[in-house]
């Protein structure tokens, strides 16, 4: 959903009153501070612990802390699903750690522990310092994906996200008449190149790098699943172009170590806007929240979902 994202400066943001509550609950003493809010409504803040100031911290105590706090009937990712992602990706790459996630009333929620590297915290690379470095930092977008796809083993990753997938739950969302142009659009999918454990954003704002610019880790990985590494690939050459400017997808297709493929490029571009498109129709639309212990469309084999749960 990065090309719906919206940066919080310099436009100001209102916390909603569920959130600071939210926030209070989780971490009493951290001062919330706005960092990206979504068309769906779906906003995310750091919570500032204070005695990160004070002295030497340990585990998670003056360490702050990222809240996601998805509300009830978005088209936003399910923080549950993130969380079952970012807790079996985490055995093998660099992501958050999971800390806590639940459900209520509101909406839903994921809180997860910032990034560090050598003690500096890992910044998005939408953040203008790494936009004034754009080659640079497009380099450091295309390495970090072909990682995240080296790191991931496939054969015992419980998600997938293959293009069958997606054009699948594509048809069965959208309404009778809206299946035909779909199908119609899309064709049919290309021989997949690779399977990789693709991330499903891997845009700019999703990629962290450390304070010399280098890739760090990946976040927002709700979508993560196993699937033709053009699906990420495709999807992460235009993010870069738009975040950064024109001229610079060779940089990220080399960095990565790949030609460039438009057939491939061209289909998945296609998918994700097809998607998109969906997300935007079902704003405002309240159908009710998943049922926590509703299964996740995307995993392999059964699995239950408690109302509120701590990270394991």
């Amino acid at each position: 959903m990065s090309s719906a994202l919206v940066g919080i400066s310099p436009t100001p943001v209102e916390v909603p009153p569920v959130v600071h509550d939210l926030a209070g609950r989780l971490r009493p003493v951290a001062t919330v501070v706005p960092v990206w809010r979504n068309e769906y409504g779906g906003l995310t803040a750091r919570l500032e612990d204070p005695r990160r100031e004070t002295g030497p911290t340990s585990d998670t105590a003056g360490r702050s802390a990222y809240l996601k706090w998805v509300p009830r009937a978005s088209a936003c990712p399910d923080p549950f699903a993130e969380a079952d992602r970012l807790t079996w990706a985490g055995s093998f790459t660099a992501v958050p750690r999971v800390l806590a996630v639940g459900r209520d009333p509101h909406g839903s929620w994921l809180l997860t522990e910032t990034v560090e590297v050598g003690g500096t915290l890992a910044t998005s690379a939408i953040e203008p310092r790494w936009r004034a470095l754009a080659k640079r930092s497009a380099i450091a977008v295309g390495l970090g994906l072909r990682r995240f796809h080296d790191a991931l083993p496939t054969d015992t990753c419980p998600f997938v996200r293959t293009a069958e997938l997606r054009v699948a739950a594509l048809t069965t969302t959208t309404g009778a008449a809206s299946r035909a142009p779909i199908a119609t659009t899309l064709g049919s999918p290309p021989p997949v190149d690779r399977l990789v454990v693709c991330h499903g954003d891997a845009t700019v704002p999703n990629t962290l790098l450390d304070r010399g610019g280098r890739f760090a880790a990946h976040v927002d990985v709700g979508d993560l699943g196993v699937a033709d590494r053009w699906s990420d690939i495709a999807v992460t050459t235009r993010s870069v172009t738009r975040r950064y400017g024109p001229g610079l997808e060779p940089l990220v297709l080399a960095a990565y170590g790949v030609a460039p493929d438009p057939e491939r490029t061209t289909y998945y571009r296609a998918l994700w806007d097809a998607e998109e498109a969906l997300r935007v129709r079902r704003v405002g639309q309240q159908p009710g929240p998943r049922r926590p212990d509703q299964r996740d469309p995307g995993r392999r084999g059964p699995g239950r979902r408690r109302h509120l749960r701590p990270a394991s």
